[in-house]
């Protein structure tokens, strides 16, 4: 396992897996310190052949995140404190890589927009999770642009405009997080769900969440001019697309070269 030495952050490698773990317990609050090497760690994986997943985490088991730290919301902090933490998502939005959200306990603000951004959510049955910033009188900007997209416009509202605070069950069951697991066997059940997806060619992976991002952004007719586009002229230039074709007819496991 490689892994680069940081002080709010672990990030490790393992084979095809990049593991980033949020390392300021209990609450793993993210200030700009922290957020900076975040960025560091994920600009790193931008163009990155051999891995294939990024799973984000934090260490305990009482919050994956609270959130951005309030005390850098002050006047002369709050430009860069934005600045930064938008970066992880402009940063993130440049992977190939299928990025997981693996959350116990606390997922709040800040905390969980990184959450919801990224591909997948595995969670723990103790998590609680949503967007408080209402109570401040403020708004979370990323979580404007996708919770709805996620859960529909009504949930999304309502989670928005009140700041509630939801369980485990119901996040998996309005559609917010993939999946539930115990607490007790978190990580085994983690190492199950990602392994399906270490298993398929990252060119597969790059070009379905790039088709998956454009039919979000436009209306159907020039969405899907743009996928097809996407299909023929770089899915189908790639040497891994034509390996699952012939080894699919040639009725054999792909040998992958992530190109």
């Amino acid at each position: 396992m490689n892994q680069k030495k940081y002080e709010n952050i672990t990030f490790e490698i393992e084979k095809d897996k990049a593991f980033l773990t949020i390392n300021r317990p209990p609450l793993n609050v993210l200030n700009i310190a922290t957020m900076e090497e975040m960025n560091d760690a994920i600009t790193s994986l931008i163009d990155n052949k051999d891995i294939k997943v990024l799973i984000i985490s934090s260490s305990g088991e009482k919050a994956f995140s609270a959130g951005v730290d309030v005390a850098e919301h002050t006047e002369d902090r709050v430009e860069k404190m934005l600045q930064v933490f938008h970066d992880v998502f402009r940063n993130l939005s440049k992977l190939d890589q299928v990025t997981l959200a693996a959350l116990k306990g606390l997922t709040l603000g800040g905390g969980c927009e990184v959450a919801i951004f990224c591909d997948l959510i595995i969670a723990a049955n103790n998590l609680k999770i949503g967007q408080p910033e209402i109570k401040l009188a403020v708004f979370p900007p990323i979580a404007l642009l996708i919770l709805p997209r996620l859960i529909g416009l009504k949930k999304a509202s309502e989670l928005l405009l009140t700041g509630k605070i939801i369980e485990a069950a119901e996040a998996e069951k309005m559609g917010l997080v993939n999946k539930v697991v115990p607490l007790e066997s978190f990580d085994s059940e983690l190492d199950v769900f990602i392994r399906p997806i270490t298993e398929l060619s990252l060119v597969g992976l790059k070009y379905s969440k790039k088709g998956i991002s454009l039919g979000l952004e436009t209306t159907f007719t020039e969405g899907l001019e743009k996928i097809e586009k996407v299909y023929l002229e770089e899915m189908m230039a790639s040497e891994d697309a034509h390996e699952g074709l012939k080894a699919f007819m040639e009725k054999r496991e792909p040998v992958w070269k992530n190109k």
